[in-house]
Formats: C-alpha cells, sequence, structure tokens
C-alpha cells in the first residue's frame, strides 16, 4: 500500500488531477451537507455545521501525513466541550447528548488513513501489543452487543479511537524535534486551559454557569467566583486536571518541552491544576515525576530533583495566598489524613459493594456498562454505573477476567517493549523514560477511575506513542545522530 505522498507523485496522480479531485468531493460533501441539513432541526444542523468545521482541518493533515495532526487533536479535545457550553447557552437550550460530543473522538478517528497507509511499518512486539488490546476490546464488545446495545459501540470507539496513536506513532516519520515540537504544543495547550480555568474559577462566565445549572453534577460546586471547581474548557474537573496534570510532568522535567512562557507557564499550570481540586491528576503528577526520576541517570537525577523542589517551594509560598485558598489547603490537607476524607470513604464503600459483583459475574459486562455510553440506552442520563470510581473493578467489569487479563498482558508488554532500549543518547532515552512513566502512572491511577478511554486515553497512548518513536531511533541508530535529516535516517534503517 503507497503512502499519500508516494501517491501524489506518481505521474498519474498530478498535481492537477489531485486538486481536481478534492474540490469535486469537497462540493459534493457539502451539497449533501446541505440537503441534509435543510431538513434537520435547527439546533442539529448548527451542530452538524460546527463539528463539519472541526472535521476538516484533521482530515486534510491527516491525508498530507503532516506532523500537526496530533497537536490538532489535542487541541480539539481541548476546547469541544467548552464550544458545546457556548452553543447551547447561545440558543438557551441544554442538551444532555450533543452530536458536538463526538467531535474529539471523530476527529482522532482520521488517524486511521496514516495507518492504514503505512500498516506494514509496524513492528513485530507492536503488532503483538496490538494484538492483546484488540482481542480484549473484541471479547468486551461480543459481550456488551447483546447487553448494552448502542452503548456497545460509543465505548467500543472511547478505547479504540484513542489507540490509533500506537500504530501512528510505529509508523509515523518523526524525529528527536517534531517529539519535542509535540510536547511543547501540549504544554501550551496547557497553559491556555490553566489561564481559562483561573479566569473560570475568579469570573464564571455565563455559558459555563449555564451548563453548571442543567448538567445536575453536584460535585463541581456551585456557578459562582471561588465556589467552583474548575472543569476549564474540559467537560468536568476530572479530565481538567488529567489534562493539565499530564502535561506538567514533561514541563517540570525537562527545559525543553516547558514551551516560550518557561517557568511561567509551569506555575501557570500548577495553579489551574490545584484547583480543580482533583487529587487522582496529582497523584498521577507525583508518579510520573517519581518513576521519570528514578529511570534517569545519576548526574540527571540531581538536577531533576532540584527542579521539583524548586516548583515544591514556590507552590508551598504560592498556595496560602490565592484567593479561595482555605478550600485548597482543606483538599491537601485530607492527602495526609485520607482515612477522614468524605470522598475516600465513599470510594472504599463503592469498592466494597462492586468487587463482589466482579467476581460473581467473571465473564464482564461487556463495553456499554460503565460510563457516559450508558447513556445511550437510558433516555440521556447515566445507568446504574455511569460513575465509576475504581478502574480495577470498571476493567474487569467490562471485560471479564480473560479480557481483563489480555488487557493488563498488552499493558506488560508495551512496559517490556519501552525498556529493551537500556542504551542511547540521555535525549532520547527522556522520551522513552517518559512513556514509561505514563503507563506506570496509569496503572496506579486505577485506584481511582479507568484512564483508558477518551481523553484520558488519548493522552496516554501520546505519551506511549513518543516513547515508541524514541524506542525506534535508538533500536536504528539513530541515537549517534538524532537530528540527520530523515532520507539519510532511512538509509540507516535499511
Amino acid at each position: 500500500m503507497r503512502t499519500i505522498r508516494e501517491l501524489y507523485s506518481t505521474p498519474s496522480m498530478n498535481h492537477a488531477t489531485f486538486i481536481g479531485l478534492w474540490v469535486f468531493g469537497a462540493l459534493l460533501a457539502s451539497i449533501l451537507i446541505g440537503f441534509a441539513s435543510a431538513n434537520m432541526d435547527h439546533d442539529v444542523s448548527t451542530e452538524i455545521a460546527i463539528l463539519s468545521v472541526i472535521l476538516f482541518p484533521a482530515f486534510v493533515l491527516a491525508l498530507l501525513e503532516s506532523r500537526l495532526i496530533v497537536p490538532y487533536i489535542l487541541f480539539v479535545w481541548a476546547i469541544c466541550p467548552e464550544i458545546r457550553r457556548i452553543a447551547d447557552w447561545l440558543v438557551g437550550s441544554y442538551h444532555s447528548v450533543s452530536i458536538l460530543s463526538l467531535a474529539p473522538l471523530l476527529t482522532s478517528a482520521v488517524l486511521i488513513i496514516p495507518v492504514l497507509a503505512n500498516i506494514h511499518k509496524i513492528d513485530s512486539p507492536i503488532r503483538k501489543v496490538l494484538l492483546f488490546l484488540f482481542l480484549a476490546l473484541l471479547y468486551g464488545c461480543i459481550i456488551g452487543i447483546t447487553k448494552n446495545g448502542t452503548g456497545t459501540l460509543y465505548d467500543l470507539a472511547n478505547y479504540l479511537i484513542p489507540m490509533l496513536l500506537i500504530p501512528y506513532f510505529a509508523v509515523a516519520p518523526f524525529e528527536r524535534k517534531d517529539l519535542d515540537r509535540l510536547l511543547i504544543a501540549f504544554s501550551n495547550i496547557a497553559i491556555l486551559v490553566a489561564v481559562y480555568g483561573i479566569i473560570q474559577y475568579l469570573m464564571v462566565p455565563p455559558w459555563d454557569a449555564f451548563w453548571m445549572n442543567h448538567v445536575e453534577m453536584s460535585s463541581i460546586g456551585r456557578p459562582y467566583p471561588l465556589e467552583i471547581r474548575v472543569f476549564s474548557t474540559l467537560n468536568s474537573p476530572g479530565p481538567a486536571g488529567m489534562f493539565m496534570g499530564t502535561a506538567l510532568a514533561p514541563m517540570i522535567l525537562e527545559k525543553r518541552w516547558r514551551g516560550p512562557l518557561g517557568w511561567i507557564g509551569i506555575l501557570l499550570v500548577a495553579i489551574g491544576l490545584l484547583i480543580t481540586l482533583v487529587r487522582s491528576a496529582w497523584l498521577l503528577l507525583f508518579i510520573d515525576i517519581a518513576v521519570y526520576t528514578m529511570l534517569s541517570s545519576g548526574t540527571h537525577k540531581w538536577k531533576l530533583l532540584t527542579q521539583i523542589g524548586v516548583v515544591a517551594t514556590a507552590m508551598y509560598w504560592i498556595i496560602p495566598k490565592l484567593p479561595g485558598a482555605q478550600v485548597l489547603m482543606a483538599r491537601l490537607e485530607t492527602m495526609t489524613a485520607i482515612q477522614d476524607d468524605h470522598s475516600y470513604n465513599e470510594r472504599l464503600d463503592f469498592f466494597h459493594t462492586v468487587f463482589p459483583m466482579m467476581l460473581s459475574q467473571p465473564q464482564g459486562l461487556g463495553l456499554g456498562s460503565i460510563g457516559v455510553g450508558t447513556k445511550l440506552n437510558n433516555d440521556g442520563a447515566l445507568g446504574e454505573f455511569g460513575i465509576f470510581d475504581n478502574g480495577f473493578v470498571a476493567v474487569f467489569l467490562t471485560f471479564g477476567i480473560i479480557g481483563g487479563f489480555l488487557f493488563f498482558r498488552g499493558l506488560t508488554l508495551l512496559i517490556k517493549f519501552l525498556i529493551t532500549q537500556r542504551e542511547g543518547t540521555a535525549g532520547l532515552l527522556s522520551y522513552r523514560s517518559m512513556a514509561v512513566a505514563s503507563i506506570i502512572g496509569s496503572i496506579a491511577s486505577l485506584m481511582f477511575e479507568n484512564g483508558y478511554t477518551g481523553l484520558r486515553g488519548f493522552l496516554l497512548w501520546k505519551m506511549v506513542g513518543i516513547g515508541i518513536v524514541a524506542h525506534r531511533a535508538i533500536a536504528q541508530g539513530r541515537g549517534r545522530s538524532p537530528d540527520a535529516p530523515a532520507d539519510q535516517l532511512e538509509a540507516s534503517s535499511n
């Protein structure tokens, strides 16, 4: 199978023909959308129009195999919930199920284009990892489709589409500088999310207040300044916290990943993370930093520990001076007296309730039984397990004992693959270490939630994909010349 660039360069597909086909395709799609929208409800047609505007750049970037595709998809994941809230606010009507909620998944799905064009390039170890993960999903889908209807397909998409990043990075022609640009783009998006979160905390925008008054989610506080649990541009505090926490780890650890704002950006994201009050994101950040530091060389460890100390000291001085600091301090104090925390005790009671259920149904409940997908079979309201606060049980209750084993076997093979290359330039090993830290952090955070679906899954597999690229570069001897031109690097690998 030839890539888009190869097709474009053949005599049978000259420039004029290529452009002509795309213009014709775009016009045909516009006509079809126009006719369909004319017969639809105004709100639905507006959502479809917005969705089309979001999807088109991703589609073009995927066809061109541009390295900007992942940053663009990250940006879509970050802002789409806010676009949906603004759209609802403008029409004065809240929709519990919206077409716009599919935008991040549909945008991410375009990664299948470069993957299929280069699927023959995937190394055998990655194929094995993908096989185990696919078998787990197939098992969960077979069980779920008989019990959970369309919710199964939505849940499958939330698992499978973010996983496209694994084969994508396994075949994408990334260089070290491209990985740095990707991480810098992630940092910049996180800074935007943090800044909006701070604004949201100090002066709740009317569209966010409108959404809070209709969503029936008591855990996000009240729509008043300093009384809100910040969700920024995301759809709840949990994803917002995970987004900023995942970005903050590489920002703290390596100077080249911080972006143009440097330490100011770190402080903004750290404050944004704190005011989400999401302790699981704080824990994930700590684990990512700890594992990365452990995998680093002796001299580099001291530099990392110094940087971590600077951030910790700055936050120790800043937190008491923030507006609403009493709430933040009280939340932090629960980390040292967790047994007295109401939320922790509720999670413990929940675990004691659902763990026997997992053992009594070793075959699993299938995809669509847990999470947002339960809305599709429950008239737009979350089902019995719509909110699930234990990731370990969620995985085994979804996939059963067999599927759960297959899923975690895939993860262990992935970790083993990433740590096999122990030698290489420090610059390349740092990407590998960040990927391993992300996987271990995702497993540890299962104490709180399932981090392998939707946005959380996309963030995880992005970090893992970066590690896969670094592993391939080390294995092919690129560590000796990480910034060599692409044609030279291709020649060295043949």
